[in-house]
């Protein structure tokens, strides 16, 4: 769900397929045996030693793509840095090209990353709305490695605006993620055994957006590949249709004139987030609405996206007036069968965190993690899990930079919640019951979040 700001900037920040090996740092292991890891099942593979792993380290260099990464964290984040290590770039067999990286022009790319101290832990995600794998380091392979986890990151096998044309039938492109994300995850463990001479301790899967959803997806039908999950406003499906097939046509609606504020707020948007509201007008709901209605329902306006959902930043961006009415309820039960092959149902197998933004105006909680929490309770897993409101939070933490007073980031409390999982799980401390994280009037929300604190229970 997360195109802001990259559409535009993703032409001026393709990698070059240039990727060399640089000196190896001085002392250690560093780099010892790097010829031996092997990832299995990978059609092509490029391994690298690097003297920093983290973001720091890697800008203006062929292993990240700032690009790609934009807007997804406040820019006066502050993240750790100086983690040498091995980084393997390449992809797995795949028969789709939309993802370029590295001149490539082959989908399935992944990247993997070997700190040289490595804690016996593995971190798997996928990218987050249609971007690559280089979208989340950032917001998080930078405090993982630097925790001394092992990361590996998927592009989904498909990426871009016009993702919705992989496969060949409808729901094609949503179930390659799921797909690809257990690819990955049973590679990495092997890479890491490789690597460490041992398999990794502890695994978990994680992730944004519509990496949240690869993570609620994961712990739902392949629990045993993993010890928990971290869900960062994950998007919902589900067989009744709740989430943005339901929610975004409003959204369009209102943009289009043809409904008002009230409707809004009836369909889930939250009061007080009407700031938002423009941004979102102009780089999120109608593109968001038209490719995903067009994955699973691509019949409904055949001529709107059509073939690609546009060739300048303008055209894809634009919403197709068809879908101002769109109503899912009432298509075709091949519309639903489609949506019903990626379906989450609250079937958790490992303990789960989940996040969201009472701010979100992209996926509402009220229309998302509202519902997948109830669906846990009602699955009888609710024990596995926890969910935490974030008191002024919204689905792009970019947006805290202009909106300061109004808005707090996410990012921080994520990482308080990573740490409240793996606390949960490898020592049986229980993190705080469900409740809202309080946005404080002062104090430092970019870098700091207490879970436990300036909160009031749900």
């Amino acid at each position: 769900m997360r195109l802001f700001r990259s559409i535009a900037l993703c032409a001026a920040a393709l990698l070059t397929s240039a990727v060399t090996c640089p000196a190896a740092a001085a002392g250690g292991d560093h780099c010892v045996r790097q010829e031996r890891v092997r990832v299995p099942g990978a059609a092509l593979q490029r391994s690298a030693c690097l003297d920093d792993l983290t973001t720091s380290g890697l800008a203006g260099t062929p292993y990240t793509d700032l690009a790609d990464q934009a807007g997804l964290t406040a820019r006066e984040t502050r993240n750790p840095s100086g983690v040498p290590g091995l980084q393997i770039d390449g992809y797995f067999p795949d028969d789709s090209y939309t993802n370029t990286t590295h001149g490539w022009r082959h989908d399935a790319q992944f990247v993997i990353r070997l700190p040289d101290r490595w804690n016996g832990g593995l971190v798997v995600t996928g990218a987050p709305g249609t971007r690559k794998q280089y979208a989340t380091d950032t917001a998080i392979s930078d405090r993982v490695l630097a925790q001394g986890y092992a990361y590996a990151a998927t592009d989904k096998g498909n990426s871009g605006p016009d993702f919705y044309r992989d496969g060949t039938r409808p729901g094609d492109a949503v179930a390659e993620w799921n797909r690809r994300t257990t690819q990955l995850t049973l590679a990495a463990k092997r890479v890491v055994a490789g690597r460490y001479g041992r398999a990794p301790r502890r695994t978990y899967m994680t992730g944004i957006s519509n990496g949240g959803y690869l993570t609620r997806w994961q712990l739902e039908h392949h629990p045993e590949l993993y010890d928990g999950g971290v869900d960062w406003e994950g998007a919902l499906w589900t067989v009744e249709g709740q989430g943005l097939l339901t929610s975004l046509p409003v959204a369009v609606a209102r943009t289009l004139g043809s409904a008002r504020d009230g409707d809004l707020y009836a369909a889930g948007y939250p009061r007080g987030s009407e700031f938002l509201w423009p941004y979102h007008e102009r780089a999120y709901w109608g593109v968001t609405q038209k490719i995903y209605r067009a994955e699973f329902d691509p019949s409904y306006d055949a001529a709107c996206p059509g073939p690609s959902a546009g060739s300048t930043a303008e055209q894809i961006l634009a919403p197709c007036p068809s879908d101002a009415a769109y109503d899912y309820a009432a298509r075709p039960a091949a519309v639903h069968r489609a949506v019903a092959r990626v379906a989450l149902t609250g079937r958790i197998g490992r303990p789960l965190i989940t996040l969201h933004g009472d701010l979100d105006v992209l996926l509402p909680k009220a229309t998302d993690s509202d519902v997948y929490a109830r669906m846990v309770r009602e699955s009888g897993r609710g024990s596995l899990h926890r969910f935490y409101t974030v008191q002024g939070g919204t689905h792009v933490d970019g947006l805290y930079d202009s909106f300061p007073d109004r808005l707090r980031p996410i990012l921080p409390c994520y990482r308080a919640a990573f740490d409240a999982l793996t606390a949960w799980v490898e020592r049986g401390e229980r993190p705080p019951a469900d409740r809202t994280v309080g946005r404080t009037a002062g104090g430092d929300v970019v870098d700091s979040c207490a879970l436990a604190g300036q909160a009031a229970d749900r």
